[in-house]
């Protein structure tokens, strides 16, 4: 298993996808989309960011940081795929700190935020949403039934220009963003939400 990126940098040049979240639980979906990505956008590696606190989520609900790391590592099960617990190392609690953070410290990267449709439907939640946009390439993956909302929602159309065809999905990370793509794909089952409701446990003793 390869180990997490050093959070005070380096200069190493890879193409990497970023997904972020609670992985409350991490589940074979996270491990799907991951795959994808790397096929889709040609990417070297995908971070899994697994967040100290998401803050639009209720605290009570979310298992401890280190129990859900754990499980993600158990998840991955591919050596591109980096679980990390780099929030938690940057002191960062919004992912335009995040970003800058990694962007900063990883100046030869190409970064490419991932994420499904659910999560582009909601983004102007998102503290600072539209830095986002502008910071690095986004990969959107279709995820039903929010497709629809998401694309024409407020991010989808205030970033409508910006938009790249699916055939350039290989040419996203070197892309100046503003950049976006929107990607169909066979969609995955799982649901963090649905695992909890089977009964998984708050520190998940079944992983």
């Amino acid at each position: 298993m390869a180990l997490p990126p050093n959070p005070w940098g380096d200069r190493l040049r890879r193409r990497v996808g970023l997904l972020g979240g609670s992985f409350n639980p991490a589940h074979d979906g996270h491990r799907h989309i991951s795959l994808a990505a790397l096929a889709a956008l040609g990417l070297d590696e995908v971070w899994w960011l697994v967040s100290p606190q998401n803050p639009l989520k209720a605290a009570r609900d979310m298992a401890p940081l280190a129990a859900r790391l754990a499980r993600a590592r158990a998840r991955a099960r591919h050596p591109a795929i980096r679980v990390t617990g780099l929030e938690s190392r940057l002191a960062t609690r919004y992912t335009a700190d995040t970003l800058a953070a990694l962007c900063r410290r990883f100046p030869a990267r190409r970064f490419v935020w991932l994420m499904g449709a659910d999560n582009l439907a909601q983004f102007p939640r998102w503290e600072r949403w539209e830095q986002i946009f502008h910071r690095v390439p986004i990969a959107v993956f279709d995820r039903s039934p929010y497709s629809f909302q998401a694309l024409a929602g407020k991010a989808g159309t205030r970033f409508r220009s910006s938009r790249r065809p699916p055939r350039r999905a290989r040419l996203l990370a070197a892309d100046p963003p503003p950049a976006w793509v929107f990607l169909h794909q066979r969609r995955h089952p799982a649901s963090a939400t649905a695992l909890r409701r089977q009964g998984l446990s708050p520190d998940f003793v079944h992983a």
